[in-house]
């Protein structure tokens, strides 16, 4: 297969080392941002974490732990993405496996 097209392989998919390293930059970017504007989102609806419960705000409140499950969907979805430079440490001869 040529370089610039992805090859699935059992550790992920094959990409060229920018692709890689555009998707891990975007993809850690939308995972903290993501994250954290869930949490603040659930503080919102929460109140601080004060508001009796007929006060929080459910919508907002789903939307919050919806936001923070994307963000880490898309994150480890990202981890599958490897280049073709970084090798694959399965096929190392180098090291000897001491399971047990």
């Amino acid at each position: 297969m040529s370089e610039s097209s992805p090859e699935p392989s059992d550790d992920g998919v094959v990409v060229p080392m920018r692709v890689y390293k555009t998707v891990t930059v975007f993809s850690t970017l939308f995972a903290v941002v993501g994250v954290v504007g869930g949490f603040v989102l659930l503080d919102v609806a929460t109140n601080r974490a004060q508001a009796d419960l007929g006060d929080v705000n459910p919508l907002l409140a789903l939307l919050g732990v919806a936001l923070i499950v994307v963000s880490a969907a898309t994150y480890a979805f990202s981890t599958r993405f490897r280049a073709a430079e970084m090798g694959n440490a399965k096929e190392s001869e180098d090291e000897e496996s001491n399971n047990g």
